[in-house]
């Protein structure tokens, strides 16, 4: 068992090409391969995996298949830790018996697991090195699928391999000087079972911090499309807390668009609110 940890932005096609742009432009950074990636995520019928929150797919790349359980994990300063165990495989069929010896497995019917969804995307690797810290940044252009309807998938993923969490902040700030970001907390996967019309995401709990419940709630929007009552509800209590910081202007801006309607899908297409939700983070 391993652990990730890594920030992961949505962009449009071209802001996803100018990035790629840009990257080779900077020092310790190179581009390292580029592939083609098939995954088959697979739940119950119950979505029993969902409810608690992991993720299974087996992943083809090449000649190579790999199967992967990873849990929803926690959020960390605009990143996302969670724990993942991988197996290689000789093909697309699931063994269920690699999931039986971990925790998730122990309540699950994993006979009845099944495929739901799957996601088809070419993948650009570069790595970041620098004194503090080696990244490796991963730009996704590809289709969700779920039975015949696909969304379209464009991302770009900053994972930490070693040194300084903090670099990933770093990296994603310099990168949304550049081009229009939108720091997004939904996975590839709650995609799939969104678009699948088997699970969207929900809101927080009020235990949770005002700014995670107000990322998290954009990033459901930016998904089923409206902001719902405790995303503003979240975002009255982080423009409260930070009245007259030098963030407040753009938390007003962006108040006033939620007020008047406007899709965040929309909004994350402005520079302004991806510079905006990396601002609010912890450097």
């Amino acid at each position: 068992m391993a652990e990730e940890l890594e920030i992961k932005l949505s962009l449009t096609e071209q802001a996803l090409e100018q990035a790629g742009s840009w990257l080779l432009t900077q020092p310790g950074a190179r581009e390292a391969d580029t592939r083609l990636l098939e995954n088959h995520y697979f739940d119950t019928p119950e979505a029993e995996l969902n409810r608690q929150k992991v993720a299974l797919r087996v992943r083809k790349t090449g000649g190579d298949y790999i199967q992967t359980l990873k849990t929803q994990g926690e959020f960390v300063d605009g990143a996302h830790r969670r724990q993942e165990w991988e197996w290689p495989l000789m093909g697309t069929t699931l063994n269920i018996g690699l999931i039986a010896d971990t925790p998730v497995g122990q309540d699950i019917n994993l006979a009845a697991l099944k495929p739901v969804f799957e996601t088809r995307f070419t993948r650009r690797i570069f790595m970041l090195e620098g004194s503090d810290a080696v990244i490796e940044c991963a730009l996704d252009s590809g289709v969700v699928r779920a039975g015949d309807q696909d969304q379209p998938l464009c991302e770009l993923e900053l994972e930490l391999k070693s040194g300084q969490s903090a670099a990933l902040l770093g990296w994603a700030r310099r990168l949304a000087e550049q081009v229009p970001v939108f720091l997004n907390l939904i996975s590839k996967a709650e995609q799939g079972y969104t678009l699948a019309g088997i699970h969207s995401p929900q809101a927080l709990g009020d235990d949770r911090p005002a700014l995670e419940r107000l990322l998290h709630g954009l990033s459901r929007a930016w998904l089923c499309g409206s902001v719902d009552d405790d995303s503003r509800d979240a975002l009255t209590a982080v423009t409260r807390d930070l009245q007259g910081s030098p963030v407040s202007q753009e938390l007003a801006w962006l108040e006033c668009c939620i007020d008047e309607g406007q899709a965040v899908a929309d909004l994350a297409r402005d520079p302004r609110l991806g510079r905006l939700q990396l601002a609010l983070l912890q450097p």
